[in-house]
Formats: C-alpha cells, sequence, structure tokens
C-alpha cells in the first residue's frame, strides 16, 4: 500500500486576535476578601488614632473647658519652648543610649557564653529571658525595694563598709541611670535570645575552617560569627530604641518623673500626664505627635544604616 509523501501546505496564520483580560471585579474581590479583614483592624487601631490625635493637635481641646477651637500649629510652637518638653526629650534621649548599648553588649557576651549544648545551659536561658516575660509593673515594683533607701542592695553596702550609699532612686544624679539599668534588666533576655538564634545559624563548616587556618576563638568571633549576627544587631537595636522611647510604666511606679522636677520624665509620661492629670487633651495630642516622628524617623534611619551594613559585610 502506498503512502502520499507529498508535503502539504501550512496555512498561514493569520493577525492575532487581541488577548483576553482577565475581569478586574474578582481580582478586586479576592484582595478585599483576604486583605480586608486585617486592613480594617489596623485602619481602626493604627490610622484612624493616629488621625484623630494630628487633629486634636490643631486645636485647644479640653474635655472640661469647652467650646473646643481651632488654633493651628500652635500648640507645636508651645512645645518647642516649652522647657519640661524640652527636658523629657533629653532624659527620653540619654535613656534610650542607655538601653540600646547595654542590653546589646551584655546581651551578646552572655549568648556567646550560653552557645553550647546541655541542660545546664538551657536552664541558663529560660533564666536570663524569664524578666522579659513579667509584667512591667511587677519589675519596678522588685526594683523599687531592691533599691529602696533601706532596702537589700544599700543594707549590703552598708554591711561592706559603705556608710552613705547612693540613694539610686532619691538622688537626681542617680534616679535616671537606675532606672535605665532596671530596663536594660528587664530587656535582657531578649537580647540574649535574639543573638543565640543568630550563634546557632552560624555555620560549622566556617567555624571549623577557620580554625584549620589557625584562627583563635577572639579571630574567629570577630571575622565569622560577628559579621553573620548583623541581622540580629538589627532586631534588637530598632526594638530596644522603640521600647525605650515610648517607656511609661517604669516612670509611673518607680520614679513617678522625679526625684525633682521632670528628673527621669519621659516624653509618654509627658504625654499621659498632660491629657489625664492636666486635662490638655490639645497640647497632649501635639506630644504624641511629636513623639511618633521621632520615632518613625529614629527607627528608619537605625533600619537604613544597620541593613547597609549587612549588605557590606
Amino acid at each position: 500500500m502506498a503512502v502520499d509523501l507529498t508535503p502539504r501546505p501550512v496555512a498561514e496564520a493569520g493577525p492575532a486576535g487581541p488577548r483576553r483580560r482577565r475581569p478586574v471585579l474578582p481580582r478586586v474581590w479576592h484582595f478585599v476578601s483576604f486583605g480586608g479583614p486585617g486592613f480594617a483592624v489596623y485602619a481602626c487601631f493604627v490610622l484612624a488614632p493616629i488621625l484623630i490625635s494630628f487633629g486634636y493637635s490643631l486645636t485647644n481641646y479640653n474635655p472640661f473647658n469647652p467650646p473646643t477651637r481651632y488654633v493651628g500649629l500652635r500648640n507645636y510652637q508651645l512645645l518647642l519652648t516649652d522647657q519640661a518638653f524640652l527636658t523629657s526629650l533629653k532624659v527620653t534621649t540619654i535613656l534610650t543610649v542607655i538601653v540600646v548599648i547595654t542590653p546589646n553588649v551584655v546581651g551578646l557576651a552572655i549568648a556567646v557564653l550560653l552557645d553550647r549544648r546541655g541542660w545546664l545551659y538551657n536552664a541558663l536561658r529560660s533564666v536570663f529571658f524569664v524578666p522579659m516575660v513579667l509584667s512591667s509593673v511587677v519589675v519596678s515594683i522588685i526594683w523599687t525595694r531592691l533599691l529602696d533607701n533601706e532596702g537589700p542592695i544599700n543594707q549590703a553596702l552598708r554591711t561592706l563598709g559603705v556608710d552613705n550609699p547612693p540613694g539610686w532612686l532619691s538622688d537626681p544624679d542617680y534616679a535616671l541611670y537606675s532606672l535605665g539599668a532596671i530596663l536594660s534588666w528587664q530587656m535582657l533576655g531578649f537580647c540574649v535570645v535574639v543573638y543565640l538564634a543568630g550563634l546557632q545559624g552560624v555555620p560549622v563548616e566556617l567555624q571549623e575552617a577557620a580554625a584549620l587556618d589557625g584562627a583563635g576563638p577572639a579571630r574567629r568571633f570577630w571575622h565569622v560569627s560577628w559579621p553573620l549576627l548583623a541581622p540580629a544587631l538589627t532586631i534588637n537595636t530598632v526594638v530596644l530604641m522603640i521600647s525605650a522611647f515610648k517607656v511609661f510604666d517604669h516612670v509611673q511606679v518607680i520614679t513617678r518623673g522625679g526625684p525633682g522636677e521632670g528628673t527621669t520624665a519621659t516624653i509618654a509620661f509627658l504625654v499621659l500626664r498632660t491629657a489625664f492629670e492636666e486635662n490638655r487633651g490639645g497640647i497632649a495630642s501635639a506630644q504624641a505627635m511629636i513623639m511618633l516622628t521621632i520615632i518613625a524617623a529614629a527607627s528608619a534611619a537605625a533600619l537604613k544604616l544597620l541593613q547597609r551594613r549587612e549588605v557590606e559585610l
């Protein structure tokens, strides 16, 4: 049986027709159904309060002294010359520097020491993390008792021969640094855990290769482990900065802004005192907006600098 092998002409392809576009409405509905609830919660509990607070900051709002009038930027102009606000800004800056540096340095050292296997090291990790899960009020009450003029720490100093131990919380020269030490103690466990996670993610092969090249423990840490801890440093620095800048409960329980006038009064403490004790809602809202702007700018700058360091390393 003969087979016809004559090539058949191929039909020329006609002009391509317009591509069918997917309907827009189902895609919009898909986005709304999945992202809508989360965005609604964010808008209600984050965006709306910020916008409302900004609106109040442009008025002389006082719930017990109506009517409320629009004053424009006068509240912000007053704050630039308000000595109490400028002092709180200075106090908050000093406190933030202490809380960012101390837990980072001490936490890294403890994480290196605890980067071992064994039940003892696991138990010590839990011990260091306990202060982080305690309530800020509980921590404040504990340290108020410990640092009292007649508390255990001063009693121990007297036993050692110190006739006049410092007034850790009653002396203006020591109160702010004592508060910074308490905050650093509570945040230390967070830094230890984050650095431990980073150290355990360092490849063992790199450590072994460096050891074979003759590098000692210090050089191995500096040239191998430390560059790989850059993301952990970024996380710790940003979290500590935000936590320290908005601290209120420790100040309220331990010192109430004293001793003296505004020695330990942070911006957050001043905002709540102005709003709920002095009933000056407009001024308090302006203070809160300035605090929000500073936190956002400082966090963005820290993230940019530290992430650039991650790329360079």
